[in-house]
C-alpha cells in the first residue's frame, strides 16, 4: 500500500511534541539525541517540556518540526510500514522536511539550513512590525485584490476558503475592515510573531540564499512539490532557488496537494507531525483524500497495523 507525506509547517508547534515517539522508539531517540548533538541544544528539552515562549520562538520550533517529521518517518520504516512515499510535501516549513525525506540532502545538512532559516526569520520578526490575518470564504481572485488594496502580501492558499494575509502591522487593520465588502465571511488577526511569508522577511531570504548557496543537493528520489507554485520540483538549482524564494512568496499548499494527488494518483497520506491542520486542510481540499495524522507513537502504531513498543 503507498502512502504520500504532508510535513507540517510553523504553529504546529506544542509543548510536548515527539515525547512520546522519543520514549517508544529506539529510532526517534536516535534522530532527536543527533539533533542535539548537531545543534548545541537540548532541542527535545523545549519540544518535550517548554515553556510554551521557548518553543514558540521561530529560531526553535522550525528545528522541532523538521526533527519531529524525520522522527515520524523513520519509525514508520522501521516498523515496515513505509518503503518510499509516493510523494512528499509540506507547508512552509514543513516543504524542508519533504525535501529531506526525498533525498534532497541529508539528515544534517537539512537540519542546519531549517536552524538558519528559523534564526534568519526570527532576526527578520525582530526587526520589523508585521502582522498576518486568516480570510475565511471568498476566492482567490479577491484575497489578491484585497492584499493590494490593503498594501499587503498573500502569504497562504491553504485550501478552498482559507488564505492569509501578512505585512506591516499598521495595515492588517485595512484587511480587517475591507475583507467582509470584498466577499470574505470573516477576517482575523492571527497571534504570530511576525510577516512571514512577505516582503518583510527579504532580509532573511536574502541571507538564507548564501547559507543555500554552498549546499550539495540531490535530485529527490519520489516527487517533493514546491510551495511557491504548487508544482513538483526536480531540479537541485531550482529547488535552492525555491526554498529561497517560499520565505517571501506566497505559500500554494492547495495546489501542492492538488498536483500531488493528480500526478500520483494517490489520496492516501500520513500527516507527519503535531496537530492534524494538514488532515484538516487537506480535507477541505478534496474530500476523497484519506490523511492519518500521526502526531504520537500510539497513531503510528495503531493507525498502521502496529501495537507494541519499541525498545
Amino acid at each position: 500500500m503507498s502512502f504520500g507525506l504532508l510535513f507540517s509547517g510553523q504553529g504546529a508547534q506544542v509543548v510536548g511534541m515527539g515525547l512520546s515517539l522519543y520514549k517508544g522508539s529506539a529510532m526517534a531517540r536516535s534522530v532527536y539525541d543527533l539533533a542535539d548533538q548537531i545543534l548545541g541544544i537540548e532541542l527535545k528539552e523545549h519540544c518535550f517540556y517548554g515553556p510554551e515562549a521557548k518553543l514558540t520562538e521561530t529560531c526553535v520550533c522550525q528545528p522541532a518540526l523538521f526533527v519531529q517529521g524525520v522522527a515520524t518517518v523513520e519509525i514508520l520504516k522501521h516498523l515496515g510500514k513505509l518503503e518510499q512515499p509516493s510523494c512528499s510535501l509540506g507547508l512552509s516549513l514543513g516543504e524542508l522536511t519533504a525535501m529531506h525525506v526525498a533525498g534532497v540532502y541529508d539528515f544534517e545538512t537539512g537540519l542546519k539550513l531549517v536552524a538558519a532559516r528559523g534564526r534568519l526569520m526570527q532576526e527578520a520578526c525582530d526587526s520589523t512590525e508585521g502582522g498576518m490575518a486568516v480570510l475565511i470564504g471568498g476566492s482567490r481572485e479577491k484575497a489578491f485584490e484585497l492584499a493590494e488594496l490593503a498594501d499587503v502580501d498573500v502569504a497562504n492558499l491553504n485550501c478552498p476558503g482559507q488564505i492569509v494575509l501578512s505585512g506591516e502591522k499598521k495595515h492588517i487593520g485595512t484587511v480587517l475592515e475591507n475583507a467582509k465588502g470584498l466577499g470574505f465571511k470573516m477576517a482575523k488577526e492571527l497571534n504570530v510573531a511576525g510577516a512571514y511569508h512577505s516582503r518583510l522577511m527579504q532580509g532573511a531570504a536574502d541571507a538564507f540564499a548564501d547559507v543555500l548557496s554552498p549546499m550539495k543537493f540531490e535530485t529527490p528520489d519520489v516527487p517533493v512539490y514546491t510551495n511557491t507554485t504548487g508544482k513538483a520540483i526536480s531540479d537541485p538549482d531550482e529547488i535552492k532557488q525555491a526554498l529561497v524564494k517560499q520565505i517571501t512568496g506566497s505559500v500554494y499548499f492547495e495546489d501542492c496537494l492538488i498536483n500531488a494527488t493528480k500526478d500520483t494518483g494517490e489520496t492516501q497520506f500520513f500527516e507527519c507531525g503535531p496537530g492534524a491542520v494538514l488532515a484538516g486542510l487537506a480535507k477541505r481540499t478534496d474530500r476523497s483524500l484519506d490523511v492519518k495524522p500521526l502526531a504520537e507513537y500510539v497513531d503510528i502504531s495503531s493507525k498502521t497495523g502496529e501495537t507494541r513498543f519499541i525498545s
